[in-house]
C-alpha cells in the first residue's frame, strides 16, 4: 500500500494566537516580536478583545478542533496569562479539541510550567531546540544550550506530554556536516515523534543579514543544503518518521493537524499582531505592530486588512501548498472545486523528469521533486 493513500487527512477548524515577545533576539529571526516582556499583560487584553470580536469569523456548525499558540515565545506566558487567553475561548467558541499546541523554548520548561500548560488543555509542544551543539547556539544567539534542550524534552515526557515536536535547522555555515549528522542522531536518540526542520535563511533586517553584508562570514550554498537535507531525509526514512511535508517528519498518529490544515487550504482564525487568517475566499494580515495592534483593538477598529483571492489566487496557493505535502495535489479538487484541469503536457513532462507521480488523481512530488517544490508549483500555476 501507498503511504500517502494509507494516511487519512483529517480537515479540522482550527485557532492560531501569535504571542508576541522574546526573551531575545535570535539573530536569523525575522517575525513578528517585542522584547519587552512587561508589556505582555496589555497584550493579553488585546487578545481577548479580538478573540471576541472575531468568534463568527468561522463557521458557527463546526466547532474549533485546533488551537495553535505561536511567536514569538508563548512559553513566557504567566499561569494568569494563560488561563486568561483559554477562558476567552471557551466563553466564546465551540470547542471539539483534537490538539492544542503550544510552541516552547527549552530555557523556559520547568516542570511547574509544564504541569500549567497541561492543565489548560495543551497536549502538543513545539520546542525550539534548532541544534544540539553549543557553538550553533551561540552563533545563532539561542538563550538556551544543548543541555537545557536535553532537560526539557526529558521534563515535558515526564509531564506526561506524548505529543512532541523539535525544531532544528540545517545548513550552519561553519559545518562539514559532522555537526548536522550529530543533531540528527541525537534528536533520533531522543524519539520526540516529530521534527521539524528548515534550511537556514538569511533575510537581510537580521543579525546575520548584517553580518553577511560586512563579510563576517560566508553563507552555506545551496548544494550544501541540499545535501544536508538529504541527509535529513535519509535519517528521517531510517527511524520510521514519515515525510508528510516538505519541511515536517513526524510518525504516523503524530502528525500535527493545525498546520496541516494550513497546507491543505482549510479555513483558519489567526488572533494577535502579525497573524494571517483565512475564510476560504479571502485572507485576513494583523498589524505586525505591537502599538498600533493594540491602538487600533482600543479603538473598536479592525486589527488587519483583507485581500480579496482571486479565483487564480486560490488555486495557484493551493498548488503551492498541497505539493509540500505527502497527500499531494488533488486533481479531483481542483476539478471540482475551482472548474481547473491542470496542463497535462507540463504534468506528463515533470514526470517524465522524475519530479513527481500521478497517485489516484493526485500528483506527489518524488524526493527528486522536493528539492525543487517551488520551482515545480510555478510551473503548473494557472493563469485565469
Amino acid at each position: 500500500m501507498n503511504v500517502s493513500l494509507s494516511l487519512k487527512l483529517i480537515i479540522l477548524s482550527g485557532i492560531y494566537i501569535h504571542i508576541p515577545f522574546c526573551k531575545q533576539a535570535c539573530h536569523y529571526c525575522d517575525f513578528h516580536f517585542s522584547t519587552q516582556l512587561q508589556r505582555k499583560e496589555e497584550m493579553v487584553r488585546m487578545l481577548k478583545i479580538e478573540l471576541e470580536q472575531r468568534k463568527n469569523f468561522l463557521p458557527q456548525t463546526t466547532p474549533v478542533q485546533t488551537i495553535y499558540l505561536g511567536g514569538g515565545t508563548p512559553s513566557l506566558l504567566s499561569e494568569k496569562e494563560m488561563e486568561s487567553i483559554v477562558n476567552t475561548i471557551h466563553q466564546h467558541y465551540a470547542l471539539d479539541l483534537k490538539e492544542f499546541t503550544l510552541e516552547a523554548n527549552p530555557d523556559d520548561l520547568q516542570i511547574d510550567k509544564l504541569k500549567t500548560f497541561k492543565s489548560f488543555g495543551v497536549d502538543r509542544l513545539s520546542i525550539g531546540i534548532q541544534s544540539f551543539d553549543d557553538k550553533v547556539l551561540k552563533f545563532y544567539n539561542r538563550a538556551h544550550n544543548s543541555q537545557e534542550s536535553l532537560k526539557a524534552i526529558d521534563l515535558a515526557k515526564g509531564a506526561g506530554f506524548d505529543k512532541l515536536s523539535i525544531d532544528l535547522i540545517y545548513g550552519f555555515p561553519y559545518d562539514n556536516h559532522n555537526i548536522w549528522e550529530k543533531d540528527l542522531q541525537r534528536a533520533l536518540f531522543l524519539d520526540p515523534g516529530h521534527i521539524s526542520s528548515y534550511g537556514l535563511t538569511i533575510e537581510p533586517q537580521t543579525a546575520l543579514g548584517n553580518w553577511l553584508k560586512k563579510g563576517k562570514f560566508k553563507e552555506a550554498s545551496e548544494e550544501f543544503q541540499a545535501t544536508q537535507f538529504e541527509m535529513l531525509q535519509k535519517a528521517m526514512s531510517e527511524s520510521g518518521y514519515v515525510q508528510y511535508e516538505i519541511s515536517n517528519f513526524g510518525k504516523v498518529g503524530k502528525f500535527a493537524l493545525h498546520n496541516t490544515n494550513y497546507w491543505m487550504g482549510i479555513p483558519y482564525l489567526g488572533i494577535g499582531p502579525s497573524a494571517h487568517s483565512f475564510d476560504g475566499k479571502s485572507r485576513g494580515y494583523n498589524i505586525a505592530n505591537n502599538a498600533l495592534y493594540n491602538r487600533a483593538i482600543q479603538k473598536g477598529g479592525t486589527p488587519y486588512q483583507i485581500d480579496n483571492l482571486s479565483k487564480q489566487d486560490l488555486v495557484n496557493e493551493y498548488i503551492l501548498s498541497s505539493l509540500r505535502t505527502i497527500w499531494g495535489c488533488s486533481m479531483g479538487k481542483l476539478k471540482n472545486d475551482f472548474g481547473v484541469l491542470l496542463d497535462e503536457q507540463e504534468v506528463h513532462k515533470l514526470e517524465k523528469q522524475g519530479m513527481l507521480r500521478l497517485n489516484s488523481g493526485n500528483i506527489v512530488l518524488t524526493d527528486k521533486g522536493k528539492l525543487l517544490a517551488d520551482t515545480i508549483a510555478a510551473a503548473l500555476f494557472i493563469e485565469v
